[in-house]
């Protein structure tokens, strides 16, 4: 009876082991928009070679128009304050900001997304800069956000991206 005792503890343990490295590979956030109510969810799960899949869906967006979506530096998400508590965007590198700037793009930078004629945002997204663990390019406990317009990929420090729409702190 022990043995099988023994047998029972050190599958479970494994178990557990097993189930703490798949939390440390995947993350949640749940947006919330300007209005401060759940708009929609995302799951990130990270890569064996580096970066991070986001694979988003968020609703009660402006239809059919490209929104800039990107990384932020706090995991805050006031709506009181416009989302003005999710800070500025992630750039532990401090470079420029801008996919298409000469000494950018900083981690938090990635490609406008589409929203569509329903008013949601449907999107898988792989930012390759950043990672989920805790590392100076990790990003949970930090916010993804989504802005009015698209980002112009060039102005400095945000892009011109416009009013923030929603925002999730990943968990």
């Amino acid at each position: 009876m022990k043995r099988l005792l023994f047998l029972t503890l050190t599958t479970v343990a494994a178990l557990t082991t097993s189930a703490v490295a798949q939390d440390k590979q995947t993350a949640s956030a749940n947006f919330a928009g300007a209005d401060g109510k759940d708009n929609g969810r995302a799951a990130l799960t990270a890569s064996a070679t580096g970066g991070v899949l986001i694979e988003l869906e968020v609703s009660g967006l402006p239809a059919n128009k490209w929104v800039g979506f990107h990384v932020h530096e706090t995991g805050k998400c006031d709506a009181a304050t416009h989302h003005e508590s999710a800070g500025k965007h992630f750039n532990p590198t401090k470079a420029e900001h801008g996919l298409l700037a000469a000494k950018g793009p900083h981690a938090g930078d990635m490609p406008n997304q589409y929203v569509g004629q329903d008013g949601v945002l449907r999107a898988q997204v792989f930012d390759g800069m950043v990672t989920l663990d805790g590392k100076d390019n990790g990003i949970r406990g930090r916010a993804l956000m989504i802005h009015e317009n698209s980002d112009d990929y060039r102005s400095q420090p945000a892009g011109d991206a416009g009013a923030r729409l929603a925002c999730a702190v990943i968990k």
